[in-house]
């Protein structure tokens, strides 16, 4: 969501693109500029043509994914964003988290080996100087389509040991990883998932809050990079 990092694009000053390479079908939205020593480009998925809302969920996170790297050819990429988390797991609302692996909740299919597939475990890139100089919270982040949590995606998300749960990260991580392009994904909580509190109520309610603490958190760790080899991280 382009809301989730507005205050990011406003802080490193960058421009939209308004000659943007993209396909011109597509409403995706690139800014980009340089910070420091490092040219940095945000792309958002921009709004469904049809209904005018937010493009979320795993479809457009993969999208954009494939074509930024087609097109940007990204040294690194940081998939940023909110998510529900676990008290259970020791979440609370402001939290962020960077991810210590992904996988999927809702691609559930009962057949040898393709059972693994739906799953999709991937483990994130290692930034082990970072999660220590920035002292981050570490853990494993569960995706799917759906805000709600089902019965069936409770006992999925339990079986991935999640932490945050959100509607793209897997994703991301997965296209990523096929052109074994280097991916942190970083998390601000905005919601307790085992709480009692509907959810999207309570996402609405810290969204520009948790956002503003996103902003904070990735700029130290754009600052923690710049000037960095992707092995000092």
């Amino acid at each position: 969501m382009q809301k989730e990092a507005q205050p990011l694009i406003e802080r490193l000053r960058l421009v939209k693109d308004v000659n943007s390479p993209f396909p011109k079908e597509v409403t995706w939205i690139l800014f980009k500029g340089t910070y420091k020593d490092l040219k940095i480009n945000i792309v958002c998925p921009g709004k469904d043509s049809a209904l005018g809302v937010d493009s979320v969920c795993t479809v457009p996170a993969s999208l954009v994914t494939y074509a930024s790297i087609q097109t940007l050819q990204p040294d690194l990429i940081i998939n940023a964003g909110t998510a529900g988390g676990f008290k259970a797991k020791g979440a609370s609302i402001c939290d962020v988290y960077i991810v210590s692996s992904s996988a999927f909740h809702d691609r559930r299919i009962p057949v040898p080996v393709l059972d693994l597939y739906g799953v999709g475990m991937k483990k994130a890139f290692p930034t082990p100087n970072l999660v220590k100089e920035l002292n981050l919270k570490v853990g494993r982040l569960s995706t799917g389509d759906s805000m709600d949590m089902s019965p069936h995606d409770k006992e999925s998300i339990t079986a991935n040991d999640a932490t945050v749960k959100d509607m793209e990260g897997a994703a991301v991580a997965y296209v990523a990883d096929i052109f074994k392009v280097p991916t942190i994904l970083i998390k601000g909580v905005t919601d307790i998932v085992d709480g009692n509190r509907p959810t999207s109520e309570e996402f609405l309610e810290n969204l520009a809050a948790v956002t503003a603490k996103l902003d904070e958190s990735i700029t130290k760790v754009i600052d923690f990079i710049s000037g960095k080899c992707l092995s000092d991280l």
